[in-house]
């Protein structure tokens, strides 16, 4: 499964997302519905959102890790530790928990951007305002020397 583009979408009064009818399907094929919901390990103001298939992979990578470090502890509290599942609904709906929606900020306005093997949730503004500082060279953004070896980008 991969996953590419931007969605704007919005959450019900309970705070329940709709997936696009794009991804339900392969949603639905490659995991039975089932998804993952974490914060962002970047500490940005979004969530994380995997199927369940490439969150089992994830999991037990950074589960692999061994816990005498202190730094790795302190990963597996805040990435696995916050996670939740949530299994799609008759609709492709997913209730998305209250302490996760309070982390990034999700109110009514939310932005689905595919990166992959899973999506980011973003609140719409926070999402417009970081775009902007992109495209207007705002930030002390600059592309990874790893892009350079990449032809056609």
């Amino acid at each position: 499964m991969f996953f590419r583009g931007v969605t704007n979408l919005n959450l019900d009064a309970k705070g329940r997302m709709s997936f696009p009818a794009r991804y339900r399907e392969r949603l639905i094929d490659g995991s039975g519905g089932r998804l993952v919901v974490t914060i962002d390990i970047n500490r940005d103001p979004c969530l994380r959102v995997y199927p369940m298939t490439a969150w089992v992979e994830i999991e037990k990578q950074v589960m692999s890790m061994s816990s005498a470090k202190e730094s790795v502890r302190k990963f597996q509290r805040l990435f696995v530790g916050n996670a939740s599942e949530c299994e799609m609904d008759g609709n492709g709906r997913i209730l998305l928990p209250q302490r996760l929606r309070q982390f990034a900020c999700l109110d009514k306005k939310v932005v689905l951007v595919g990166q992959g093997e899973r999506f980011e949730l973003w609140d719409e503004e926070k999402w417009n305002e970081q775009q902007e500082a992109l495209m207007s060279g705002d930030d002390d953004f600059q592309l990874p020397s790893e892009l350079e070896s990449l032809p056609s980008l």
